[in-house]
């Protein structure tokens, strides 16, 4: 049997998608642990939801440092002291510094709400209806140093209805994404050996 995933969540907000991979793992679908629930923000709801789990949880406020370097390098230390086999933002709402994402090569996920590399970015549901376009749906990726532009681990998609708003396509989308990031995860199950 493999062994268990060590994982670290960072979010920024509901963690809907966080709940996702707690059920995923709860229900045997997923071999993993969350070694600690991280969030910039104090007030985030999936920091309620790691609670209920019975989870690790670890508030890292970026308001509480002078300045933005500060706050990356506590976040950097904290992630260095957990030495997680993967890093798994969900809905984490700041860009990682150079030098974490380099002390972690190919070990940081994130899910972004587009077809990427269509997409980058903030408001990607009101970008794809303006462009007319028939598709849309949810990516997978490795963080690099670049805006959304990681390499590709998977993709769900969708077709837009006529019908279909903003905020109908984020919680059409926001339901491939509670799929597709456990499938993910698990698929990674043999984690990268490190130099």
């Amino acid at each position: 049997m493999k062994k268990k995933l060590r994982l670290v969540v960072l979010l920024s907000g509901d963690g809907s998608i966080f709940e996702a991979i707690i059920a995923a793992i709860e229900a045997q679908r997923l071999n993993a642990e969350i070694l600690m629930v991280i969030s910039d923000n104090p007030n985030a709801y999936g920091l309620t939801r790691a609670r209920l789990h019975n989870l690790n949880t670890q508030v890292i406020n970026a308001k509480k440092y002078n300045d933005k370097n500060e706050f990356q390098r506590a976040l950097k230390e904290t992630l260095i002291d957990l030495n997680p086999d993967f890093i798994v933002l969900s809905g984490f709402m700041r860009i990682l510094a150079a030098d974490i994402i380099q002390a972690f090569p190919k070990r940081i996920l994130n899910i972004h709400p587009a077809l990427l590399p269509k997409y980058p970015g903030l408001h990607t549901h009101e970008r794809v209806l303006a462009a007319g376009d028939k598709q849309h749906g949810t990516t997978v990726h490795f963080v690099d140093e670049g805006l959304d532009s990681g390499p590709i681990i998977a993709q769900r998609e969708l077709t837009i209805l006529p019908e279909d708003t903003a905020e109908s396509l984020q919680q059409r989308v926001k339901e491939l994404e509670k799929v597709l990031y456990p499938e993910v995860l698990q698929s990674l199950n043999t984690p990268p050996t490190l130099e």
